[in-house]
């Protein structure tokens, strides 16, 4: 799940689209003069500019986020196997996600995706999966409380490297907090597999209930939420909302 923070790259200076840039690609003869503080005649300034405005937008795309990454997987599978040719049978998908319904549905989808594939049987062991490090860290907070002999902290640290949880919706955090995220999976994770051991409440997580969502259809949008929606994902109404925004009658999922 990505989080496209436009604003932020709009507020870069252009030295830092440049120096963001060059980590990534080759650059550009007139930029290069540009690092280096040769004088540029107004024209030649003018160019870098429109370079870098290119590079600016280029740089939140997800399209060229996906072409970078999947470049590189392709090269090193490639090297690994000896052989040359494309590695990804075809061009990435994406669902724009239109409220917070289908945040936290397809937050939990992708998190349960190894236990659904049936490759391990708690989350703890979900490897390469963000629940799967959020339950680290907070093991180790909980850890560190004990150690200090202090009760728990009003607010576990959470991984740096993820968008956290902050029950307060003011900023560009998730906003539930993470205690009631851990329940919401832990719970779908145990009817997704009758196998995994552990007592299953019969209590709801407290987020549906906050957020009216009856179980049946919650358990239904974590196993197949990818099929469920089309390039949209939401609540009714603003399935609606949007395709009429876009000149549509409806979109996949309304029903």
């Amino acid at each position: 799940m990505l989080h496209v923070d436009k604003d932020r790259g709009d507020d870069w200076t252009m030295d830092e689209v440049i120096a963001r840039w060059y980590r990534l690609y080759h650059g550009n003869l007139l930029v290069d003069r540009y690092i280096k503080g040769e004088a540029l005649s107004p024209a030649h300034f003018d160019a870098v500019v429109d370079v870098t405005n290119v590079w600016r937008k280029r740089l939140y795309d997800i399209s060229w986020f996906m072409k970078c990454l999947n470049e590189h997987i392709a090269r090193e599978a490639n090297k690994e196997d000896n052989c040359t040719g494309k590695f990804w049978e075809g061009r990435f998908k994406s669902q724009a996600l239109l409220d917070e319904v289908a945040l936290l549905s397809c937050l939990a989808y992708v998190d349960l995706n190894p236990i659904r594939a049936g490759m391990c049987s708690t989350l703890g062991e979900s490897d390469y999966t963000s629940i799967q490090l959020r339950i680290k860290q907070f093991k180790s907070h909980q850890q560190l409380a004990k150690d200090q002999k202090r009760k728990e902290y009003s607010t576990p640290l959470q991984p740096t490297t993820l968008v956290p949880f902050a029950s307060i919706q003011n900023t560009n955090d998730i906003p539930f907090s993470l205690h009631d995220y851990l329940e919401l999976v832990d719970w779908s994770g145990r009817h997704i597999d009758p196998q995994k051991t552990g007592y299953i409440s019969a209590n709801e997580p407290k987020i549906l209930k906050i957020l009216g969502i009856e179980q049946e259809s919650w358990l239904e949008a974590v196993q197949n939420f990818r099929r469920n929606y089309g390039n949209f994902a939401g609540e009714a109404n603003r399935l609606r909302q949007c395709a009429h925004q876009h000149g549509q009658s409806w979109y996949k999922g309304v029903g």
